[in-house]
């Protein structure tokens, strides 16, 4: 039977409230995820929260999510409103959060033939556009995305959050870029860059699977000794006054370009 918790002081609130921090989800090997869609999407990924705060059990896919958690061991946690504000820090939380257990990311469990499209993405620091790039994954189907240098946390509340469930449908790997080009370079596997120093349209391109799109900083874009290793080198024409992209935009309309290419051919 689920317990209940109204007390701001339980030791189970606090840790979860911890996970915000990044220093704690490394220390916890833990990290939140909110919403009553994206803990759905877990399950069906077969990944159960070992923790499950909520306030309001008349949903039936959250009756479903308390008894598939408590079966799997879990802990099904009634609360309210205050403490779920307390936990996830949002005025207006969701009726629902989990406590999951932190990812590998190890780059040697990424099987590079498991789909012929995967995403890596080099220092990015925004958490919402890793979030974001995670859920065009899903949806071009793409393996995964690989995090390349010092990126945001992957498991930050607002990545998690803007990934609106693709966590846990996509690969997650982070790994140092020479270590990532040795690992690329072991079998198949065509680098995509996209660069505002290309000379090649991204439409006039060929892309090959699978694809690996390397998507650059937020600011400073891709460093030119990582250019220089693309396979491919690509810009996307700027018509208008603005010089470039949103990070998370670009590697949308780059991941549409080369499935839509394949799906012509």
């Amino acid at each position: 039977m689920p317990r209940q918790i109204t007390a701001f002081s339980n030791p189970l609130v606090k840790q979860a409230r911890g996970l915000r921090d990044k220093k704690n989800r490394r220390a916890e090997g833990l990290f939140l995820a909110e919403g009553l869609r994206i803990l759905t999407e877990a399950s069906e990924a077969g990944m159960l929260p070992q923790m499950l705060f909520y306030s309001d059990s008349g949903h039936p896919l959250l009756a479903q999510l308390i008894e598939e958690t408590e079966a799997a061991g879990g802990e099904a946690i009634e609360t309210n409103a205050d403490i779920l504000h307390k936990i996830s820090g949002k005025d207006n939380p969701q009726t629902v959060l989990g406590v999951f257990p932190a990812l590998d990311t190890a780059l040697d469990r990424i099987d590079r033939a498991a789909a012929p499209l995967w995403i890596v993405a080099q220092a990015l620091r925004d958490p919402g556009n890793i979030g974001t790039i995670l859920r065009t994954g899903d949806a071009v189907g793409a393996g995964g995305l690989i995090l390349i240098d010092d990126c945001a946390d992957p498991f930050s509340v607002e990545a998690v959050r803007a990934s609106m469930g693709a966590l846990f449908t996509q690969k997650i790997a982070t790994s140092r870029w020479p270590d990532f080009l040795a690992w690329l370079r072991s079998a198949p596997g065509q680098l995509i860059g996209t660069s505002l120093n290309a000379t090649t349209d991204y439409q006039r391109a060929h892309y090959t699977t699978p694809a690996f799109i390397l998507v650059g900083n937020e600011q400073a874009g891709l460093p030119p000794a990582y250019e220089g290793e693309c396979d491919v080198l690509v810009k996307m024409p700027m018509l208008g006054k603005a010089d470039s992209l949103n990070a998370a935009v670009a590697t949308a309309v780059m991941a549409f370009e080369v499935i839509n290419q394949w799906r012509r051919g």
